[in-house]
């Protein structure tokens, strides 16, 4: 990267940036931030991003949530913290957690938890259900919908 851009190259790079993936709002100003860009021009371009929708924060908390839902099998525990974390919104995290269907959550949660036990090889029944909470709780699961889920499958 070099040391610096002017408005007009920093917003183009930025477009760009944004438009390869969703992006949020911190993310854009970590960037930004890397470019030595002073904080009045991070201002200018952020607004204009948000003018253009290159940026909004609505569709990455959805983009975010589906994508960790489907692909990594957090549960909302993990998710939820990691939006907080980025500087989500309340608002634009309740938006995006109902993406997830309680259908959908209980039957990934029963998929996961079976595909774990598989790989478990412990043969002490307490120490295999411990590994199994740990793994879920881990990847963001509920610690009810967890435990239940645990003595439903081990005996």
């Amino acid at each position: 990267m070099k040391d610096s851009y002017t408005v007009k190259e920093a917003l183009q790079k930025l477009q760009a940036y944004c438009a390869y993936q969703e992006r949020c709002h911190k993310d854009v100003e970590q960037k930004l931030i890397g470019m030595n860009m002073i904080p009045d021009a991070r201002l200018l371009i952020v607004n204009k991003l948000i003018e253009d929708n290159y940026l909004n924060e609505e569709r990455f908390a959805k983009h975010f949530v589906s994508g960790k839902f489907r692909i990594k099998k957090w549960g909302k525990n993990r998710i939820l913290r990691e939006l907080k974390l980025r500087g989500i919104s309340k608002y634009n995290i309740e938006i995006a957690m109902r993406e997830i269907t309680y259908e959908d959550y209980v039957d990934t949660l029963h998929e996961l938890a079976l595909k774990r036990l598989n790989q478990i090889t412990e043969k002490n029944v307490y120490k295999r259900k411990r590994k199994l909470c740990d793994y879920l709780l881990y990847r963001g699961w509920e610690s009810n919908l967890v435990y239940e889920k645990a003595n439903e499958l081990i005996d």
